[in-house]
Formats: C-alpha cells, sequence, structure tokens
C-alpha cells in the first residue's frame, strides 16, 4: 500500500481528541502532526488555550487548515459521540483501574484501527500539566501508555500525538484489510446502556458498596472486550429492565427445591419420604 493510500484510509475515521489543552503552540504542533500522517479529524473538549491565536498557527506548520477545521466540545462525552472504540493516553498506569487496561501503542492501535473500518476510533490526550484524570480513562475503552524512560515518562502533548499517529499509519499501511460480521455499538449507545445497567444493578444492590464503582468497571470492561452489536446492547437494556420491574414489583424467584418438598408432601400418600 502506497503512502497515499494510507492517507485516504485512515482519513476521517481515527478522531484525536484533546481535553483541556493548555498551550496553544501544542494544538498548533498536533495539527501539524496529524497533517503529516493524513488525519485531519481532530476535537478540542473544552480548550483552555485559543487554538486560533497567532502561536497555535505558527506551530501548525501546513496543518493551518486541520487546526481551523477542529470541533470545539464542552465535555468528553460529545468527543465520543458516534465512535465505536476509544483509547486514553497516560503515562500513568498506576492503580487497579489503569493497569486492567493498560497497553502499549503497538498492541493496541492495530485492534482499534481495524475497529475502525466499522465506524470512528477516538484516541484521547490529557491537558498538559496533569494528564486525564481516572474518570476520564475510565470512560475510554483502552489506555495505552507509551514506553519510556521510568524516570521521566511523561511526554509532550505533540510528541505523544505523533507517536500515536504513526502507529496508526504503520497499521494503515500494513495492507490488512478487515471486515466486521457485525457493526458494533456506538459509544452513544453503550454508554446509556451502561447506565441503565449501572441504576439496576444499584438497585438490586450488586452495587452498593466502596468498591462499587471498581466493580462495575471491571464489568464494564468485560463487556467493551467483547465489541456489542446494537443487539447486544438492547439484551443488556432487557435484563435492566428485567432487574428495576424485579425491584418495583417486589417478584420473589420461586424456590424449586422447596416448592418440590411442599408438593412431593402434599402428594406423598405411601409414608415413604420423598426423594
Amino acid at each position: 500500500m502506497t503512502r497515499q493510500d494510507a492517507y485516504a484510509k485512515n482519513n476521517g475515521r481515527i478522531r484525536f481528541v484533546l481535553v483541556r489543552p493548555e498551550v496553544a503552540g501544542n494544538i498548533g504542533a498536533v495539527a501539524r502532526v496529524l497533517r503529516n500522517f493524513g488525519i485531519s479529524d481532530l476535537v478540542l473538549v473544552a480548550p483552555v488555550a485559543d487554538p486560533m491565536s497567532p502561536e497555535a498557527f505558527q506551530r501548525a506548520t501546513h496543518g493551518q487548515q486541520v487546526l481551523a477545521s477542529a470541533k470545539r466540545v464542552d465535555r468528553l462525552d460529545e468527543a465520543l459521540a458516534g465512535c465505536v472504540g476509544s483509547a486514553a493516553f497516560s503515562s500513568n498506569d498506576a492503580g487497579l483501574i489503569r493497569r486492567g487496561m493498560a497497553g502499549s501503542p503497538a498492541e493496541t492501535l492495530p485492534k482499534l484501527v481495524a475497529l475502525s473500518h466499522s465506524g470512528p476510533v477516538a484516541l484521547v490526550f490529557g491537558p498538559e500539566p496533569s494528564g486525564l484524570s481516572t474518570a476520564e480513562v475510565a470512560r475510554c475503552d483502552h489506555l495505552i501508555t507509551i514506553p519510556a524512560n521510568k524516570e521521566y515518562s511523561a511526554l509532550n502533548l505533540s510528541h505523544a500525538v505523533a507517536i500515536a499517529a504513526y502507529e496508526v499509519f504503520r497499521a494503515e499501511s500494513s495492507g490488512e484489510d478487515f471486515v466486521s460480521e457485525s457493526a458494533p455499538a456506538t459509544d452513544d449507545e453503550r454508554e446509556r446502556m451502561f447506565r441503565h445497567l449501572k441504576k439496576a444493578l444499584e438497585d438490586v444492590h450488586f452495587l452498593w458498596d466502596d468498591k462499587a464503582e471498581l466493580l462495575f468497571h471491571g464489568l464494564r470492561q468485560i463487556i467493551i472486550r467483547a465489541r456489542p452489536t446494537h443487539n447486544d446492547v438492547q439484551l443488556l437494556h432487557g435484563i435492566a429492565r428485567q432487574l428495576e420491574w424485579v425491584v418495583r414489583t417486589g417478584y420473589q424467584v420461586p424456590d424449586p427445591v422447596k416448592d418440590a418438598s411442599i408438593s412431593g408432601a402434599s402428594e406423598n400418600t405411601t409414608g415413604v419420604p420423598p426423594v
């Protein structure tokens, strides 16, 4: 596959998301990097710096069009809308939630590039001073950590984006095509289902103590790894509705052993205890 073919393949399917970027020059440098690899879908979530500033445009050499067309939204949920997959980038993989999601760019990005043949995939980067919060990382499907010197592993924002864009380009250039057997559910569909399922599990006290968030995150990751389709999501909504009905009606599930014992005792006239 030629470079131009790779540019054409990933354009519009891979979305780069910058969350609360604080340095205008970094936003411009990201736009330049994306132009290098033929990517034009840039979304800024509540940017602190002005992406239209002279500094941003100066650093966006030949990527000014990417910068000018960048979409601005207020919340991460809006940036992920319509996506079928997502990955957060962070050098911090400490803690149960992050550790269970973490993988390298080489391990994770080819899978997401393949998934992008079914719909947009978002790659999410945090603000320069602090990176993404654990809640923002958990909102994504995967966590990608770029291998680096453990004594100082935090990369400049545009450098991290460059590595990600290169890995995307490399995966596209492999020449492998991916055909999904069935289209995965979008981020919007999954999030509505997750909210519904979480509420239902709280109602039946499956989620109730200080470990509830961690437990639900584990369940969420199991479902995400299965790449649920629209029909799968509807089935999970059905489970949640049934749990809500049980709580609302106070329905008691019959005990088949107890019921059989009572029934057997009433019908037994031989004097022999029922087996």
